[in-house]
């Protein structure tokens, strides 16, 4: 299937607009905290939500408006989570929604909230009202540049993909923008993202193809092993491409996931690149499998590991604590045919559009070899590892399954990072 990958982000989409401002929810902000996507049309709408037992007010919020599968708008603040701020939390998100609505002439059901930033503090909604008039006047195709810096906290560049593809005989195309660097894991691994569509597809299949997709992308990011009270992962879908609605599983619904597969995949790697303090993107990649669930629980197990994160950080070839992660892993793998590989291309970087690492000659070492270790070349190793966007493969023998994680490095920025997030 072929893609083309397009600038745009959430307006790329036919019908969608968006927004961002400066309301100074922090006082420290000097950029955009409160961003607005709308839609001129009501859309077929799914989500997926943190799976930390503590949920943010506007997570709750959120589950109970898109318990029908419709909405029209999001709005999302940066600098304050509205977590663990109980009914009164639960209330301000309300506003939100409510002020929204008046504002864009919708239902407040049709609109979501979404908030990130420091757990335990009452949400200064008054200051995000207050907005609100700025906010929505200045929606426009543009506006996704305005909108994806204001949900981001920690990160350091900001995160949006879109692309263009034929499904049913018309063209659909598909954007999103997420926020995500810290507390960060396989339950979900990301903080907040929002995807956006004109295919014409139902809110049943849309879940589905949502939670497909996540499973082998968002789901298989881990920074830190710190799951989000907050996080969401939205997907609005207005039909204006005017294709055949895609009511059941076919040719047409087998098309959108792997359209959205790509979409998310770019941005779990962009996510993974961007970890708090990180200095290199590492994916594991695992072949030979006897299972998919095998294959991606084995990679996530190694990305996990705080011994592998610390080992690249270094650039140190440590391969036993690859073996060693997979191994308490739970998952089935076969010790004796497995082989350990560390690839990289050449001035690589970890940060990229549209999945190109625009390198130069890639290198590969073997370390371990059906169970054995390998006499390799510690220096060509060390110059592989110290590329900024490093694979490591691992190739097993039983079966034909693969999976995919990604992660980053743990520095000693990440400590300073977190050490005083709060204050």
């Amino acid at each position: 299937m072929q893609f083309n990958f397009i600038d745009g982000g959430v307006t790329a989409a036919e019908g969608f607009t968006a927004n961002g401002i400066l309301n100074h929810i922090k006082a420290s902000r000097k950029f955009n905290d409160t961003a607005l996507i709308y839609s001129e049309r009501l859309c077929n709408a799914a989500g997926v939500f943190t799976q930390n037992r503590v949920k943010a007010e506007c997570v709750k919020l959120d589950k109970a408006h898109i318990e029908n599968g419709k909405a029209q708008a999001i709005i999302a603040n940066s600098g304050n989570a509205n977590a663990c701020t109980g009914e009164e939390g639960y209330r301000n998100a309300e506003k939100e929604a409510v002020a929204v609505a008046a504002k864009l002439q919708i239902n407040s059901d049709d609109v979501l909230v979404c908030s990130t930033g420091v757990i335990g503090q009452q949400l200064p909604v008054e200051k995000i009202i207050s907005g609100i008039d700025t906010l929505a006047d200045g929606l426009s195709k543009k506006g996704h540049e305005e909108a994806r810096i204001a949900i981001m906290t920690t990160d350091t560049h900001y995160k949006e993909v879109a692309l263009e593809t034929e499904i049913g005989g018309k063209k659909i195309r598909m954007g999103t923008m997420a926020k995500g660097s810290g507390m960060i894991h396989i339950n979900l691994g990301t903080m907040l993202g929002f995807i956006t569509t004109d295919c014409a597809i139902s809110s049943e299949m849309l879940e589905k193809a949502l939670r497909k997709s996540v499973a082998g992308t968002y789901n298989c990011v881990s920074i830190d092993g710190d799951t989000s009270t907050n996080d969401t992962l939205l997907i609005l879908a207005n039909g204006m491409a005017g294709n055949t609605e895609i009511t059941s599983e076919g040719e047409d619904f087998e098309k959108f996931v792997e359209a959205l597969n790509a979409l998310n995949t770019q941005m779990a790697m962009k996510i993974a690149a961007d970890g708090e303090g990180a200095t290199r993107l590492v994916t594991c990649n695992v072949v030979g499998a006897d299972t998919v669930e095998n294959a991606r629980g084995l990679a996530k197990a190694v990305i996990c590991s705080s011994l592998v994160k610390a080992a690249f950080f270094g650039a140190d070839a440590n391969w036993g604590r690859i073996l060693d992660a997979m191994g308490y892993s739970g998952f089935n793998f076969t010790p004796e045919k497995t082989s350990v590989s560390f690839v990289s291309r050449a001035g690589a970087k970890r940060y990229f559009e549209n999945g190109k690492q625009n390198g130069g000659e890639e290198k590969k070492i073997k370390v371990f070899d059906h169970g054995v270790p390998l006499n390799f070349d510690e220096d060509l190793a060390k110059k592989i590892l110290l590329e900024e966007a490093v694979d490591i493969l691992v190739e097993l023998e039983d079966g034909e399954a693969k999976g995919t994680a990604w992660g980053c490095d743990l520095t000693y920025d990440y400590v300073k990072i977190n050490g005083d997030y709060r204050t």
